[in-house]
């Protein structure tokens, strides 16, 4: 898949999915402005891409903060032109503990990285993305999101990813004739810092849940995200794509 030139934002790209997407779109061409609240991470990752012959900005950051999408923009713009595409995938689990043990805090933290933050990245992009004439976004939801089968002590998670779908839902909707796409992606269980990497008790128990009795790694999840950003989905907007190994198929 070619991206040859495109401008795209990553959001949560200094480790784990975004760190493998970021790769990933840089070897498709992709001109990068990469997002994280880990400085020097982000920077690793820049590096990696650029010694591969890529191009990769780095805007370290917090994605609750409306400032900071619109920085990444200004970005985009000052740097490359313009903004093509965005993987607006930075998110966190929280405590995983029944409602009634939940604090408030936990429960407005969650939903501001997962669920404002899109709200504000798309009100950030959506207006440099109409000046392009075209664009493509995706954002990272969960297949705890979508799935009838709720998993223990992920209340806050699965609203959040919930409402995503929802949000994106709208978004396609609003802005179709405007030929931006706007699509979730639903990872299965992905061998990643947040997926419980190096627990072994954890992953062996996640993998399970799988039909395929396993985790994805990274680089599958990109592969996906990679899809969506490109022109090969020209017709897909508005679409909750599960790349989860079967378990929602085993949950709902």
């Amino acid at each position: 898949m070619d991206l040859k030139n495109r401008t795209i934002i990553i959001t949560g790209a200094s480790s784990g999915i975004g760190a493998a997407t970021a790769k990933s779109l840089g070897r498709a061409g992709a001109r990068l402005v990469l997002g994280a609240r880990r400085t020097e991470q982000l920077k690793e990752i820049a590096s990696q891409i650029c010694q591969q012959g890529g191009v990769a900005a780095v805007l370290p950051g917090d994605v609750e903060d409306e400032g900071y999408a619109e920085a990444l923009v200004k970005l985009a713009e000052n740097e490359f032109g313009g903004l093509d595409g965005a993987f607006n995938n930075a998110g966190m689990v929280g405590d995983m503990v029944p409602v009634t043990e939940m604090s408030l805090a936990n429960w407005h933290k969650t939903l501001a990285t997962n669920l404002t933050s899109a709200f504000l990245a798309a009100k950030a992009q959506i207006p440099a993305m109409m000046h392009r004439g075209k664009g493509s976004i995706v954002f990272t939801s969960s297949f705890v999101g979508y799935s009838n089968g709720g998993l223990p002590g992920m209340s806050a998670y699965a609203a959040s990813k919930a409402g995503l779908i929802g949000l994106v839902k709208s978004l396609a909707s609003d802005h179709a004739a405007s030929a931006i796409r706007v699509n979730a992606l639903l990872p299965g269980g992905t061998i990643t810092p947040m997926g419980g990497e190096g627990d072994a008790e954890i992953m062996a128990f996640v993998a399970n849940l799988h039909p395929v009795k396993r985790m994805a790694v990274a680089s599958e999840i990109a592969e996906a995200a990679l899809f969506l950003l490109s022109d090969r989905a020209s017709f897909v907007t508005g679409s909750a794509m599960l790349v989860d190994g079967g378990i929602s198929a085993r949950l709902i």
